[in-house]
């Protein structure tokens, strides 16, 4: 690939192969995004059915060579947002300016904001990144955000 230097095709492949489950050096489709988050990329879920990932597995296989135009893609799309980004917005919460924000709104913004979560998949967000809420419901949301990247 003429966009990608050696040093990105090289952790492309590298990324790839942890997801090519028998050594054929093909992926299942609906895997694509877990291989660009590792990347550390970040596409939206709209992003990674319009590059050709699917929703079930079994559906469709990507090549090595099929998969390294889809990075190079995604590494130039620059609405994708990284931490700082997501920190920014956060801060708009922040109605005390002390890095703390209501676990509610957060649940809020998570359920009504941009590419929506269900119910179900909001909760274990929440279960898996947030620290526990002080007594009047406030969270910190830095360290939220930090296992929430991690996570994607």
């Amino acid at each position: 690939m003429a966009d990608l230097s050696s040093k990105d095709v090289e952790r492309a492949e590298f990324a790839f192969s942890i997801y090519d489950s028998d050594g054929t050096n093909v992926i299942d489709a609906v895997d694509l995004g877990n291989v660009l988050r590792a990347l550390n990329l970040n596409p939206t879920n709209a992003t990674i059915e319009k590059m050709g990932g699917t929703k079930k597995k079994g559906e469709k296989k990507l090549k090595l060579d099929e998969f390294l135009p889809i990075f190079s893609q995604c590494k130039k799309d620059k609405d994708q947002g990284c931490y700082e980004d997501f920190l920014e917005c956060l801060k708009l919460y922040d109605k005390q300016e002390n890095g703390t924000m209501l676990g509610a709104e957060l649940s809020h913004t998570l359920l009504s904001l941009g590419e929506r979560l269900t119910d179900v998949e909001c909760d274990e967000v929440i279960k898996d990144c947030m620290d526990p809420e002080d007594d009047d419901g406030f969270i910190p949301y830095a360290p939220f955000l930090k296992k929430m990247m991690v996570l994607l």
